[in-house]
């Protein structure tokens, strides 16, 4: 039993959209009142919604300005901060293993250490999953985390440089972006790719012409595009990009990726030297390797209801991670952000349920708000209330101007989550004043 000498000790793993939210609540809660510890623990020290990767990638957002430092968040909201990589957890010891921590010239900055738990949550999200397909991971880009998302727009950048200097005949498929993968994380980076380059000549490249010289390409293995949504918005986005002049081929599987472009299961050959892979998702391979702990095909935690692991109660997990059972109707929670963020909620209320001894812990029932894909500035398209509505008179269709202003409002509530309401209406007025005609609307390095 704990005492105020020897207080619960709470560990979160992963400060994604859930693991981020749900450190700040627990903090401002039980920690503020030294009722527990809590700790969370994340592999970068800054924070950022996962959903903007694709325009930070574009350069359309700069990460700098967006991105939250845990170390900040942690001495204003009452939790504490670990820098580190947890690729180990002992849960006969109660105890989570953290790698060391290497700087740009591999030197350890912070030698491995052990962490003590007392409850443990973790909410390490989900990473793209390849398949094992020929030359994905050598020659294609992966968007899963804000280095790699950096990293994609100071590529694109120097291909354009190199494009807009050349002396010689563009190369076939040397501006040629190819996507794997149509959902919204792949049509989402279509758009804001097309936007991008545009802006991009407008600035001054004037070597390059967008209809000519920069093709955008989205391969999808299934009959249509954005199958999370009803048929009349996917195809709505579907004329979208049409209009924007990026081609969408369906019923076309990615069996091999090559330095040159990639080969379809019917024989086609895209040529593309840049390629990106947005299909598929699975969770950390180290979630495999928990003793005691059940895994699915796509190494998610099997999770009660209640999100306790099935076979250790101290060990909740929520999010893309873990693998969570519906409540009335077959099927599994679908890992999406507004299920991580419903579950951090729920998880305030359990652990202040442990704290105070009681055994019958809340349940998690999803609730389904709807879908929204956003294509930039020229539209938005999804379905709002989804199941919440459904259940008496299906869901409501939204398009353009009032899709975009909700798809925006869902992360002003993330922002809220994290800072609270008045620091982030602060934040809100402070950027919109530094950045109002004195920043390009492109980054440009």
């Amino acid at each position: 039993m704990n005492t105020k000498n020897n207080p619960h000790h709470i560990v979160i793993v992963g400060g994604g959209a859930g693991g981020a939210e749900l450190a700040k609540k627990l903090g401002d809660s039980v920690g503020k009142n030294k009722q527990a510890i809590v700790t969370l623990v994340d592999a970068k020290l800054t924070h950022i919604w996962k959903p903007l990767l694709h325009e930070i990638a574009a350069g359309t957002l700069n990460s700098s300005i967006e991105a939250m430092e845990y170390i900040d968040h942690a001495h204003r909201h009452h939790y504490n901060f670990q820098l580190g990589y947890v690729d180990h957890v002992d849960p006969q010891a109660k105890e989570i293993s953290i790698a060391p921590t290497l700087d740009d010239d591999e030197e350890e900055t912070i030698p491995r250490r052990s962490l003590k738990y007392d409850t443990l949550i973790l909410a390490v999200g989900s990473l793209t999953k390849h398949f094992n397909t020929k030359g994905v991971v050598e020659y294609c880009k992966f968007l899963d985390t804000l280095e790699e998302a950096n990293n994609f727009q100071s590529y694109l950048m120097r291909k354009m440089l190199r494009a807009q200097n050349r002396t010689q005949e563009l190369r076939p498929g040397q501006l040629h972006v190819a996507i794997v993968g149509a959902g919204a994380t792949g049509i989402e980076l279509a758009a804001e790719l097309h936007g991008a380059t545009k802006k991009l000549i407008a600035f001054g490249f004037d070597k390059l012409e967008a209809s000519r010289d920069i093709k955008i390409t989205i391969i999808e293995a299934s009959p249509s595009i954005l199958p999370a949504l009803p048929k009349r918005l996917s195809d709505a986005a579907l004329e979208e990009l049409r209009k924007l002049n990026i081609e969408v081929m369906t019923d076309e599987r990615v069996v091999e990726a090559k330095k040159e472009g990639l080969i379809t299961h019917t024989g086609k050959f895209i040529p593309a030297e840049t390629m990106v892979w947005a299909a598929g998702i699975k969770a950390p391979n180290f979630l495999t390797t928990i003793d005691g702990l059940e895994t699915n095909a796509i190494n998610q935690l099997l999770v009660k209801t209640t999100l306790q692991t099935t076979n250790d109660e101290n060990i909740f997990a929520f999010g893309d991670c873990a693998s969570c059972p519906l409540i009335g109707e077959e099927g599994f929670v679908p890992p999406r952000a507004q299920a991580a963020h419903q579950q951090a909620s729920l998880l305030v209320k359990t652990m202040k349920y442990r704290l105070a001894g009681k055994d019958n812990l809340p349940e998690y029932r999803y609730v389904d708000y709807g879908s929204l894909v956003n294509l930039g500035h020229y539209s938005t398209v999804g379905n709002l209330m989804g199941n919440l509505m459904g259940r008496w008179s299906g869901s409501m269709s939204v398009e353009g101007f009032v899709a975009r202003m909700v798809y925006k409002s869902l992360y002003r509530m993330h922002l809220i989550a994290l800072h609270g309401y008045t620091r982030e209406i602060l934040m809100t007025i402070a950027n919109w004043i530094t950045n109002r005609g004195l920043k390009p609307r492109l980054k440009l390095h």
